[in-house]
């Protein structure tokens, strides 16, 4: 997608930064507006939030439609909803992975047989693998991942780095030169709350 954008808006930086925004929140452009599904979004508000006056937001919306290639794509995009950031005050963790761009097929496939090995349930998983960014997979676990796992894990050939975000605390302790955690804080003030009932 970044080499589409490339082709056509390297010419038009502010029209760019518009049509990445929409890209990556998966708003979609059809009969002269934005929408998110099927809500129409308010240009002044976008406007605010991309950081450029309406006028190039018009713009960008006359240009994506009269560029087939480019209506094409903007017409079909969605947001695409995931547990990723409510997992942890779930009590559920996930596994943030970036990989090596040559190993990735590989190695995210091993992670996965790794994970069925060890009988560790996956709820939902999001991976990208994209020309211009790093190579990262999300893996929302129901539960929390066991220490053996989660220590062997940097053990997969194409393995870069793991961060974890987990409600527990316990799990600080493990962090290594390849590892983070991230504890999340929400789970206590949710947890204190139940208790007070």
């Amino acid at each position: 997608m970044m080499l589409i954008l490339d082709s056509y808006f390297k010419n038009f930086p502010a029209r760019r930064k518009v049509a990445e925004f929409l890209f990556e929140t998966g708003l979609s452009v059809k009969n002269g507006k934005i929408y998110l599904r099927e809500v129409e979004v308010p240009i002044s508000e976008l406007s605010r939030v991309i950081g450029v006056n309406r006028k190039i937001i018009y713009h960008t919306i006359e240009y994506i439609e009269k560029t087939y290639p480019l209506k094409m794509v903007f017409e079909k995009l969605n947001p695409l909803p995931s547990l990723i950031t409510m997992a942890p005050i779930m009590g559920w963790e996930v596994l943030e992975i970036e990989l090596e761009k040559r190993d990735y097929p590989f190695a995210l496939s091993e992670l996965m047989r790794y994970l069925n090995e060890n009988n560790v349930q996956v709820m939902e998983i999001f991976s990208r693998n994209l020309i211009q960014e790093e190579a990262k997979a999300y893996i929302v676990i129901d539960g929390t991942l066991p220490v053996e796992v989660f220590v062997k894990v940097k053990d997969i050939p194409g393995f870069r780095k793991l961060v974890l975000h987990t409600p527990e605390k316990t799990k600080e302790r493990l962090v290594c030169s390849y590892c983070e955690v991230k504890y999340c804080p929400k789970k206590v003030v949710i947890e204190g709350l139940n208790t007070e009932d």
